[in-house]
């Protein structure tokens, strides 16, 4: 969610939770002066402000405490005093997350995994290297490329998003359809419990023996533990690639084509979309080339050898053909197709120049569905009263809605929520899910309750506790308590009776 810097925080965010102490003890901000060296302990409460959300959250609070350990030792030392003196622990990366999932508990120390940030080894022949959590996810692809290599995950913040924090998400990228998200490319962690246990978990064979605790570990969130390295798998770069733009003067036809990409056989190496209006914010920005009087665009792209590029772009252009696209471009060159893609990823950025503020959605839902949810969002800005851009990684139906808002207009972040929280549980109707590779976080944990049973939620909790049994990693994330989902239950009653008065007024 975009911020402009003095609007007002959201008021129902409480400022203490019950279940901890109320300040953080003396003897243990003293503890861990000891542990840290000096100045990696920040208790000022201006210094604290960089640290009170992540990348895009309307949601803030400051931590009590911000350490900063330099090593794994450290992070075990202050994990064993927090729990020693039953004190919350929020692990953040680069802050770049967009769930809310590293904002600081106002009881708690939020541990900042910054300066773990060294590649400790590459192995060019294995495939594979071995990094801190704060390692940035570009710069293992760019430790790689001299041995032709590079790491596939390729979200959008890869400039400045951590490993560590790709590993909590399960972040994906515009070329996961492909290649993956990061489960499909993470081979071992080596994680630290709430009690100062130092974990290994997953191993750089093909298997690991027992339970598949990797799966559980990557995308939990920071709930289990905090990850302090990673092995990660390394790919072959492809030897060239080219990205085709299609137009279609309707966006339910785009939505179809994606469809008949997918049912032809074909797994681009990347299959994204754009409705207008993404597309015109991004092109003043970024001079991509778009075609701003199309309805919606595709960016499909084909990697490998040069003849099987080019035997997969014509596969594509005819599929798209038939599928009603009013225009189709293929990247000349190198330089054209980045263009293509910098437009894509830039889109959030684009954003933020054309609306002073923007809620981004991460609904999953089945390919074939796509055109009946954007015409549903279409819908919905008309009863909301705002503005919604769409661009999501179509191959695997991995939506991004940006509603456009003003904070600073009385009672707009509301009917944003209330217009999120639409497309999350249509997501869930449609056969989907509330997220793909943004996470739970704070911001979508009452789309839990719609995601999951009573039961269900009883499970996640299960397993929560037998990592942590105090309950101490990053509360009041992703997992709702029932509690919280049986007062939810009782305002879905009601849901199509929201009223919004100021809408009367504009």
């Amino acid at each position: 969610m975009g911020r402009k810097l003095g609007v007002k925080v959201r008021e129902h965010i409480p400022d203490r939770d019950p279940d901890f102490p109320e300040a953080a003890p003396a003897p243990l901000l003293a503890e861990l002066r000891t542990i840290l060296p000096p100045g990696a302990l920040i208790t000022d409460e201006e210094l604290l402000r960089p640290y009170e959300c992540d990348g895009l959250s309307a949601y803030r609070r400051l931590p009590l405490a911000v350490a900063l350990p330099e090593d794994e030792a450290q992070v075990v030392a202050i994990l064993a005093a927090c729990h020693r003196a039953g004190v919350p622990i929020v692990p953040r990366g680069a802050g770049t997350g967009l769930s809310a999932g590293s904002m600081p508990h106002p009881q708690g120390v939020l541990l900042s995994l910054a300066k773990l940030n060294r590649i400790l080894r590459l192995d060019p022949v294995a495939r594979v290297a071995v990094v801190q959590t704060g390692v940035r996810n570009l710069a293992i692809s760019e430790a790689a490329a001299p041995h032709g290599l590079y790491y596939a995950p390729d979200p959008s913040s890869q400039i400045a998003c951590t490993i560590g924090g790709n590993v909590a998400e399960n972040s994906g990228g515009v070329h996961c359809l492909k290649y993956g998200l990061t489960v499909h490319n993470v081979l071992r962690v080596r994680m630290v419990t709430i009690d100062g246990e130092v974990l290994e978990i997953g191993s750089q064979a093909l298997d690991a023996p027992g339970y598949d605790l990797l799966a559980l570990t990557i995308g939990s969130e920071g709930l289990l533990g905090v990850v302090t390295e990673v092995t990660v798998r390394l790919s072959p770069k492809p030897q060239t690639a080219q990205c085709l733009m299609a137009s279609f003067d309707e966006v339910g036809k785009a939505g179809e084509a994606v469809a008949a990409v997918i049912a032809a056989g074909i797994i681009p190496a990347g299959l994204e979309m754009m409705d207008q209006g993404a597309a015109a914010a991004v092109e003043p920005f970024v001079h991509a080339g778009y075609d701003l009087q199309a309805a919606a665009i595709l960016l499909c792209e084909s990697d490998g050898t040069a003849q099987e590029v080019a035997e997969e772009v014509a596969r594509m252009r005819a599929v798209l053909e038939q599928s009603g696209a009013t225009g189709l471009r293929v990247s000349r060159d190198e330089a054209e197709r980045i263009r293509f893609w910098a437009g894509r990823k830039a889109a959030f950025a684009s954003a933020g120049r054309i609306s002073p503020d923007y809620y981004c959605m991460d609904g999953t839902i089945p390919r074939k569905r796509l055109g009946e949810m954007l015409g549903a969002i279409a819908g919905m800005e008309k009863t909301y009263g705002l503005r919604c851009i769409n661009v999501f990684h179509a191959g695997d139906g991995n939506l991004h809605p940006l509603i456009l808002y003003d904070a600073n207009i009385a009672g707009q972040l509301e009917r944003t929520e209330a217009f999120g929280a639409e497309i999350l549980s249509l997501s869930v109707a449609l056969g989907g899910t509330i997220t793909g590779e943004h996470g739970v976080g704070f911001e979508k944990i009452n789309a839990m309750c719609e995601q999951f049973t009573t039961d269900e939620l009883k499970t996640f909790h299960a397993v929560k506790r037998a990592f942590d049994p105090p309950g101490l990693l990053n509360p009041v994330k992703a997992i709702p308590s029932l509690h919280r989902c049986a007062e939810l239950g009782r305002m879905h009653v009601h849901r199509g009776e929201l009223k919004f008065p100021e809408l009367e007024r504009l």
